[in-house]
C-alpha cells in the first residue's frame, strides 16, 4: 500500500487493485482548483497503476461545492474555476476506469456534479443534503451540470433537481439518480471498497471500450459549448445587480 496526501488535503491510497482518492480538507471539500488538480493526478495515477478509483469523502462532508472565495473574487475567476470543475467532471464521467463514490455527506452544487459523473455511487444513511442549489441562491445551471444531469438522473425527477433547484436527503437523491444505493454509515467504506475491488476484476480493455462510446458523445457536447457559456456566467456577486 502507497500513501501521498496533496496540498489539497487529497490522500492517494493503493488499496490492492484499488486507488482510494479521499478528499479532505478539514471543513466541506470545497472544489478549488488545487483539488481540481490532485483529484486529475489521482486519476491519471490510477490509470498506471490501479484497476478502478474509489473517491471517499471526509464524514458528514463529501463535497460542499465550487470554493466561495474563488466564486466570489470576480467574473474572471469564477469562469475559470467553474471551466475547470467542468473539465475535471469531463474527466471522471469518460475515465476509462470503473469509478465509484462513497459520498460520505453532504454533497451540493459541484459535489452533487461529482457523483453524476461517478459511475457507482453509494450514499451514507443521515440528516445529509444531496442536490444542485444553484437556481435557489439566484445563479443559473452551466449548460455542462444540465447535461450531466439529464444523462443521470431520473427523468421524472430531473426539471425538479434542475430548474427548482430541489434538495434531496439520501432516499431521496437513490430515487432521484444522484446515488445508487444508502447504507449505514458504518458499512459504508468496506462496501464501497469491496464493490471497487470486484470492479477492477472487470476486463479493462473491454471495459473501456464499452465506456467510451457510452460517455464520449456527451463530453463533446460539453466541450462544444463550454467556452461561450463560460463567457456569460455571472459570479454570485453580481446576482441581482
Amino acid at each position: 500500500m502507497s500513501d501521498t496526501t496533496d496540498a489539497a488535503g487529497v490522500m492517494y491510497t493503493l488499496e490492492g487493485d484499488v486507488a482510494v482518492v479521499r478528499l479532505d480538507d478539514g471543513k466541506a471539500n470545497a472544489v478549488s482548483h488545487e483539488l481540481i488538480k490532485a483529484i486529475e493526478a489521482a486519476l491519471d495515477r490510477a490509470a498506471g497503476e490501479a484497476g478502478s478509483v474509489l473517491i471517499v469523502g471526509r464524514p458528514g462532508k463529501f463535497s460542499a461545492g465550487f470554493d466561495l472565495k474563488a466564486m466570489t473574487a470576480s467574473a474572471e475567476s469564477a469562469q475559470a474555476l467553474v471551466s475547470a470543475g467542468a473539465r475535471m467532471l469531463v474527466k471522471i464521467f469518460t475515465h476509462p476506469q470503473p469509478v465509484l463514490v462513497a459520498c460520505t455527506g453532504h454533497a451540493l452544487a459541484a459535489g452533487a456534479l461529482m457523483l453524476l459523473a461517478a459511475d457507482r455511487r453509494l450514499c451514507a444513511e443521515g440528516p445529509y443534503k444531496v442536490g444542485l442549489n444553484e437556481v435557489a441562491i439566484g445563479l443559473r445551471l452551466p449548460i455542462f451540470a444540465v447535461e450531466l444531469a439529464r444523462e443521470r438522473l431520473s427523468k421524472r425527477h430531473f426539471t425538479a433537481a434542475t430548474t427548482f433547484a430541489r434538495i434531496y436527503d439520501p432516499a431521496g437523491a437513490c430515487a432521484a439518480g444522484y446515488v445508487d444505493d444508502v447504507l449505514p454509515e458504518a458499512e459504508l467504506y468496506d462496501r464501497a471498497l469491496a464493490e471497487a475491488a470486484e470492479a477492477a476484476k472487470l476486463s479493462a480493455d473491454a471495459f473501456a471500450d464499452t465506456k467510451a462510446p457510452a460517455r464520449q458523445p456527451l463530453a463533446d457536447r460539453i466541450f462544444e459549448t463550454l467556452d461561450a457559456d463560460m463567457a456569460s456566467l455571472v459570479p454570485p456577486t453580481a446576482v441581482g445587480k
